[in-house]
């Protein structure tokens, strides 16, 4: 699995603590509630995990990608809902304080690093997955600023979120050359909050939509303008996909650990029933698949870290890693019987939670499409 450098392993201890005390607990209770609390992110912020991929020099932790997967691989044990939640608020809050404006990075990093506003990214719609470059959301310029029209779908932390970041065309019918970026104010008139979705094991994540109707915002709300903009949605993806193929690592090494202490302690016929080679086998093909799935997101976040180009091993190391997932944690429950659907246990929240990385930051038929483009290019596997 990645490791974090020697002056940041304070950091991963204080990681592991805020897994087992705050939200190994109340997991359960998230999932029930339909959102993460917003005590949530305050007490990440106290613990150092708001502001994980933003600068130093503004007041977060700075780390690299291998540093930031090791620390979402250990909170993602207790809950990958939760985990992304807060994956989603830390690269907000590094965008801003890398490409933001004085006012913008005053206005909004600070309460962002303490916990106080929550972050949510806007790009996907109603119609519009994938081929993000089609999306619909209108603004249009005025005299003094631009008008925000339209709806964006499957936003996560939509309960909760502040400080919006929303992608919107400026010119229908340019594609990818017309979207810009603005960053708006949850509480704005013209900016209405859709119902949660009720998600498979995913609730804590708060998914829901938004809409916008004649939203009225200043040109200081601009992050990135048209023709900058879905560059930078894009420039993100290697990390995002990394970043949920060590939360894909950091579930299924939690599950095998369940199984193997409910299999050693589960007595059956004078023994116990991880005694039958019928169950060694079944843990030791997801040991197996672990240590493949840790490697490979090791060697993508490697390559990422020197600056050399991830996107295949991205693509890899995310399909591979939910895929895996998916799979061993409905093993490590078979093991136990009926036992393993209990949700006195971690696993069935975490098995649905594995199906739903392979949906994250691109679908696993969108990280064939990326592979399958290397290999017809010439590029060897995993180069």
């Amino acid at each position: 699995m990645p490791t974090v450098k020697p002056a940041d392993k304070q950091l991963l201890a204080a990681a592991a603590a805020f897994a087992r005390t705050t939200i190994a607990p109340a997991a359960e209770g998230w999932h029930d509630a339909g959102s993460v609390p917003r005590a949530f992110f305050e007490r990440a912020a106290a613990a150092g995990l708001a502001g994980l991929v933003v600068p130093a020099s503004d007041g977060g932790r700075g780390l690299g990608v291998a540093g930031f997967a090791a620390v979402l691989a250990v909170l993602a044990r207790e809950c990958m809902a939760s985990t992304f939640a807060l994956v989603v608020h830390n690269n907000l809050a590094a965008a801003i304080a890398r490409h933001g404006s004085p006012a913008q990075r005053a206005r909004y990093l600070e309460d962002m690093l303490e916990g106080r506003a929550v972050g949510a990214f806007l790009l996907t719609e109603p119609g519009v997955g994938s081929d993000a470059q089609a999306i619909t959301t209108r603004a249009e310029r005025t005299a003094d600023g631009w008008v925000l029209n339209g709806a964006k779908a499957w936003i996560s932390n939509a309960v909760l979120a502040d400080v919006l970041c929303v992608y919107a065309q400026t010119e229908p019918g340019s594609g990818a050359r017309g979207i810009a970026c603005f960053l708006v104010d949850a509480s704005s008139p013209g900016v209405q909050r859709l119902p949660a979705y009720a998600l498979l094991g995913g609730q804590a994540l708060g998914t829901g939509g938004f809409e916008f109707h004649d939203c009225r915002l200043g040109d200081e709300a601009v992050l990135h303008r048209p023709g900058v903009a879905f560059r930078a949605a894009l420039g993100g993806i290697d990390v995002a996909r990394l970043a949920v193929a060590a939360m894909c690592c950091g579930m299924l090494e939690r599950a095998l650990e369940v199984a193997l202490d409910y299999t050693a302690a589960r007595p059956a016929f004078g023994g116990s029933i991880g005694d039958f080679q019928g169950i060694q086998w079944k843990l030791a093909d997801c040991a197996t698949d672990l240590e493949a799935a840790r490697a490979l997101t090791a060697r993508a976040t490697s390559v990422a870290d020197s600056g050399a180009p991830a996107t295949l091993l991205a693509a890899q190391a995310k399909k591979f890693a939910s895929e895996v997932a998916f799979r061993q944690i409905a093993n490590c429950m078979q093991v136990m019987g009926a036992a393993g659907l209990g949700r006195n246990y971690p696993l069935v929240r975490q098995l649905a939670a594995a199906k739903i990385a392979q949906y994250l930051d691109g679908a696993t038929e969108v990280q064939n499409v990326v592979i399958a483009r290397a290999l017809r290019q010439g590029r060897s596997p995993g180069s």
